[in-house]
């Protein structure tokens, strides 16, 4: 959506603080013993006390409130009572919503405890990538340049960018225009980011695959040639300066 009036966003802040909270206190409640099960249950609840709806459930009637990945796992990982988390894994959670007719969309990949698989370097290199990125795009730049940076980042810093997953238009509903923020240079994108529109920017930083391939369940992805996966997801407004942040409250850099 492209923001037009102050109502619009005003509308937009409302969901992007929802959505930031959900997934700051679904981090903090994450405990070594718990089911992802449990954990969604917990993010539902924020959700439902604020009289949002989950954006996967909404739109692709996804099994899940929220999508939990754990390890192996990249993304769009469903939420199980037989999932327990463990000390030391990799965990990402995307936690996407619709209040008052506005969606918003963030994402945070952590270390559970101690980093006793040593995840937290990758972990940081997708954060620095992701704020690197935002800190890039205005009203003109070009689609493209901002996945040249990823890319270049990535491999600055020994890692791999995944070359199907990208980030979003967003605001009236979960995917919108434009599509296809991708992780790299797509020579053939000419397209510029536009000010006053609303899109979710996400890194999707990998130590040893390009692609993911889709389980059987029909919604979990994995890494083509496996490894492990960090992405980090902030929705925001571009302008002709600095980017407004709408889910900066979610924490992801602090």
């Amino acid at each position: 959506m492209s923001i037009t009036t102050e109502s619009e966003l005003i509308g937009m802040k409302k969901v992007s603080d929802v959505v930031a909270y959900t997934l700051k206190e679904m981090k903090n409640y994450a405990k070594p013993g718990m089911t992802t099960k449990e954990l969604d249950d917990f993010g539902a609840s924020i959700l439902k006390e604020f009289g949002a709806n989950s954006a996967p459930f909404m739109t692709y009637k996804f099994p899940g409130w929220t999508c939990i990945s754990v390890n192996h796992e990249f993304c769009h990982g469903i939420p199980s009572k037989n999932r327990i988390l463990k000390e030391g894994d990799l965990i990402n959670i995307d936690v996407s919503a619709e209040l008052d007719g506005y969606w918003s969309d963030n994402g945070n990949s952590f270390v559970l405890g101690d980093d006793i698989h040593q995840h937290q370097n990758l972990v940081n290199a997708s954060k620095e990538i992701l704020q690197k990125a935002i800190h890039h795009i205005k009203g003109g730049v070009k689609i493209a340049d901002v996945g040249f940076l990823m890319e270049t980042e990535a491999k600055k810093r020994g890692y791999k960018v995944i070359k199907n997953l990208g980030g979003h238009g967003i605001g009236r509903s979960l995917h919108e225009q434009p599509d296809e923020l991708l992780n790299y240079k797509n020579k053939f994108d000419q397209r510029r980011f536009k000010k006053n529109s609303v899109v979710a920017i996400e890194t999707f930083i990998s130590t040893s695959s390009t692609y993911t391939v889709e389980l059987n369940d029909g919604w979990t992805m994995v890494g083509n040639k496996g490894g492990y996966m960090a992405q980090h997801e902030h929705t925001i407004v571009v302008t002709d300066g600095k980017p407004i942040i709408l889910t900066e409250m979610n924490g992801v850099w602090n």
